[in-house]
C-alpha cells in the first residue's frame, strides 16, 4: 500500500467498519468507492468485502479496499465515524485542497480531482 495512495482511518471508524464487516460475514474487509455527491462532488460508499479493489488503509484489523483509479482523489482524507443515541454516520475529514459539506458526508477537490472516473 503506497503511503501517497493512503486514507487514514480513525479508531472510531475502525471499530465501526470492523462491527459492519463482521455482521456481513466479511470480517476485517470493506470495500469504499466514490460516488456523485448531493452537496459537493463526491460521496463515499461504504460495502463489505474487497470487491476486487486495491487495500488503502489499515487500521484496528481492518483492511479498506477502493477502486485504482479513485485513489487520487481518497488521499489526504481521513474518514471517521461519530455516533450517538440518535444513530451515527461516517464522515470525511478534510485534507488539503478538499472541501467538505455541512454534513461531512461529500467533499470536493479544487483542481483535478473532479475528472476521476467511478
Amino acid at each position: 500500500m503506497a503511503k501517497a495512495h493512503s486514507l487514514r482511518v480513525t479508531a472510531a471508524a475502525a471499530a465501526e467498519l470492523g462491527r459492519h464487516a463482521a455482521v456481513a460475514g466479511t470480517p476485517g474487509m470493506m470495500h469504499l468507492d466514490l460516488v456523485d455527491g448531493r452537496c459537493e462532488r463526491w460521496a463515499i460508499r461504504l460495502r463489505p468485502g474487497h470487491l476486487a479493489g486495491t487495500p488503502i488503509a489499515r487500521a484496528d484489523g481492518i483492511t479498506l479496499y477502493a477502486p485504482a483509479e479513485q485513489l487520487n482523489l481518497l488521499s489526504g482524507l481521513s474518514l471517521d465515524y461519530r455516533g450517538d443515541i440518535s444513530g451515527g454516520g461516517f464522515l470525511v475529514r478534510p485534507g488539503e485542497g478538499t472541501v467538505t459539506c455541512a454534513c461531512g458526508t461529500a467533499f470536493s477537490r479544487s483542481g483535478g480531482g473532479r475528472q476521476a472516473t467511478q
